[in-house]
């Protein structure tokens, strides 16, 4: 009994990682999308705070979801958040942007 509840808790912790994860992708590689968009628009101010607006939209109730009233969720939901920020600034770094 014991053991099934710590299998069911690291799997739990595990599922909200990769909500973070996935929550984290769409956050960045939507703002990396605005800001490349910025030098193209007539409204620079509308798209980025249109941006941030839905980016916001979707990932607060996201985390929220994820947490579940629970710290230790929301903890490593954002573990996963910073995570993918990490990857994603190498990945789409200045280097590739020239």
């Amino acid at each position: 009994m014991m053991n099934e509840l710590r299998i069911m808790t690291i799997v739990i912790l595990f599922l909200a990682f990769a909500a973070g994860l996935v929550l984290g992708a769409f956050y960045f590689i939507a703002l990396w999308r605005t800001v490349k968009k910025l030098p193209d628009t007539p409204s620079p101010l509308r798209l980025m705070l249109g941006s941030f607006a839905l980016r916001m939209a979707v990932v607060l109730p996201g985390f929220y979801f994820v947490m579940g009233g629970e710290w230790q969720r929301l903890a490593m939901a954002l573990i996963g958040f910073i995570l993918i920020r990490m990857i994603l600034t190498r990945r789409l770094g200045m280097d590739k942007a020239i």
